[in-house]
């Protein structure tokens, strides 16, 4: 895909070889090696050639959220979280997800308005902790963004099918021979990837029409089932159980049920990050960008809480069906409201699509970008001159998608979505707070890096205790006791380091106390998950060191010997010596 130069790492298999040899150098030198903002809007960006053509405005970028946050997944996380969790405070569960992803959302913004280049969390982080920190949370970004897509591609048979009365297995071919979870053929999930990704190689500026036009009618779809909800459900089904055996009340499981909530329907909400890969195209980033992703983030929490409340209406929470709620709420009636479920799968229909094509826009801006800092081959970083469009990071990433969904079930890939994006939120949220107290090479980092940790142990301990030890007087007296040590460290941080710089255009308020509550929030629902969600975690996480390993850290230092990055600080003797002698040159 791309050719090397004679002095390159991968110019023969000796050349390679001989690369391998000062991999431990090499690491040293370049593992911690920051970029800079100046950087990564000049000689990086011009890797890719052409510009991408600034199209868009703060409506688009509303429109781009909302349609990356509610899609399909809104109508079956409501149901499974208010039936096994919250019950009919599911309202309130939804409202403490929202103020984590809008918390979430002014990390990202901050960085944005200041870096308005395409590469999301991935650039953000090599400006702060550096490449290698950069690499390992955007390959698991684009892992949980191919394998989430490929997933709700694989849900469009399921919703379409409801719309129209066609079961899900007239739309698949089973094979015979193969395992169970890929041994389902759809091919509908297959045309629609490769519909969209058609059309996000073609132009950002139609991209964002479909969306606006998709979303719309979306939107429209939700606004009826709220209706619907609240004008043919009844109130008391807010404390009142079904079955009089189960907890009534509009907290039947308490506090902890709610917060367990939230950690369920916080994966409604993904899909704001998508927007900051956007920033490249924004006409007017210090204005267009603080609307267009917050804005989205407070519009969706609206509409996600006003469908809760009308679930809750609708049906007791101990009746709710956990995998379709609302239209199994219309489906088992007789009167004649046995249609609202058509009309719900033609609204989830078009969340997919909508989902779908947000995610895919952000996926191949990722890998764009992660393609200028060379630890994938610059092939990925192309912009094509009359599309202005990443076309070869969208077209790979939309077949490998497409290949996924061909055969995977959903239930499979939903199991490895999730715990790389809250730990995305997590590193962001972080980031933002070493940017604002650090200046590289002028201040000592070490207060602030001691902070950080600091404030995660104890975030973790109060996540441990909070999910482990069982219900007892000194349980609250632990996590009272944790409260208390983080907010204090937290105080002590703000009164005696001082701000290394201040946003010249846009930032997070009540600093550093908004960045730290994202960081716990996040740190709390990643306690939710299970525990083969961390032991594949772990697993791509290895696969992806051994890549850097192996490819991403010599690349990267070839790019630094030709001259694409500038000089980094941590260079070791031993690679400093290799780039000043020729003869040690590979």
């Amino acid at each position: 895909m791309e050719t090397h130069p004679r002095n390159s790492s991968f110019s023969s298999c000796s050349a390679y070889l001989r690369a391998l040899a000062h991999t431990p150098a090499r690491v040293s030198r370049r593992a911690l090696s920051v970029s800079t903002s100046y950087e990564e809007m000049s000689r990086v960006r011009a890797k890719s050639g052409s510009d991408m053509r600034k199209t868009l405005r703060w409506y688009d970028l509303v429109c781009f959220g909302i349609g990356g946050m509610v899609g399909a997944g809104v109508f079956v996380t409501t149901g499974r979280a208010s039936r096994l969790n919250a019950g009919p405070a599911i309202v309130i569960s939804y409202a403490i997800a929202g103020l984590c992803a809008l918390l979430s959302a002014f990390c990202y913004t901050e960085f944005a308005v200041d870096m308005p280049v395409a590469g999301g969390a991935f650039s953000y982080l090599r400006v702060t902790f550096g490449e290698f920190a950069a690499f390992l949370t955007g390959s698991n970004l684009i892992l949980e963004y191919v394998m989430s897509n490929a997933a709700v591609a694989r849900g469009f048979a399921s919703y379409f099918g409801t719309a129209i009365g066609v079961p899900t297995a007239k739309w698949r071919l089973k094979v015979d021979g193969l395992p169970d979870g890929f041994n389902e053929i759809d091919v509908l999930a297959v045309a629609v990837v490769l519909v969209i990704t058609f059309v996000i190689c073609y132009s950002t500026r139609d991209s964002s029409v479909v969306n606006m036009i998709l979303t719309v009618l979306h939107i429209l779809f939700i606004a009826f089932v709220i209706l619907m909800g609240f004008w043919k459900g009844n109130p008391k089904n807010f404390t009142e159980p079904g079955d009089p055996k189960n907890p009534s009340g509009f907290f039947p499981y308490g506090a902890k049920g709610v917060f367990n909530g939230a950690a369920m329907v916080y994966l409604s909400y993904i899909g704001y990050d998508a927007v900051s890969t956007m920033a490249e195209e924004v006409k007017n980033p210090v204005k267009d960008i603080p609307i267009g992703v917050s804005g989205s983030v407070i519009i969706v929490t609206v509409l996600y809480c006003l469908m809760a409340a009308s679930m809750s209406m609708l049906m007791p929470y101990d009746m709710i069906d956990a995998e379709a709620p609302f239209s199994g709420a219309f489906s088992g009636k007789s009167d004649g409201w046995k249609w609202v479920s058509n009309v719900i799968g033609v609204g989830a229909s078009f969340g997919i699509l909508t989902s779908l094509l947000v995610a895919m826009l952000g996926q191949a801006r990722y890998m764009c970008v992660i393609g200028r800092s060379s630890v994938v081959p610059a092939w990925f970083a192309r912009v094509h001159p009359k599309t202005s469009t990443p076309v070869n990071a969208s077209a790979f990433l939309g077949i490998f998608t497409a290949a996924i969904a061909l055969f995977t079930d959903l239930t499979v890939l939903l199991n490895l979505v999730s715990i790389g994006t809250l730990f995305v939120f997590y590193m962001v949220a972080n980031a933002v707070i070493y940017r604002r107290y650090v200046n590289v090479g002028t201040t000592n980092p070490q207060p602030t890096l001691s902070f950080l940790f600091l404030f995660s142990v104890t975030s973790i301990i109060f996540t441990l205790i909070w999910h482990f030890v069982p219900p007892c007087k000194s349980k609250a007296f632990m996590l009272g006791a944790c409260a208390i040590v983080a907010i204090a460290v937290l105080q002590i941080f703000h009164c005696v380091v001082p701000q290394a710089k201040k946003p010249e255009f846009w930032g997070v308020p009540l600093m550093p106390w908004i960045p730290c509550i994202s960081i716990f929030l996040n740190i709390f629902l990643l306690g939710s998950l299970d525990g083969p969600s961390y032991l594949r975690f772990g697993f791509f996480s290895a696969l992806a060191v051994l890549v850097y390993l192996l490819y991403s850290v010599h690349a990267s230092f070839d790019a630094e010997e030709d001259g694409s990055f500038g000089q980094k600080s941590c260079e070791s003797p031993k690679e400093s010596a290799e780039s000043e002698d020729p003869s040690l040159k590979v």
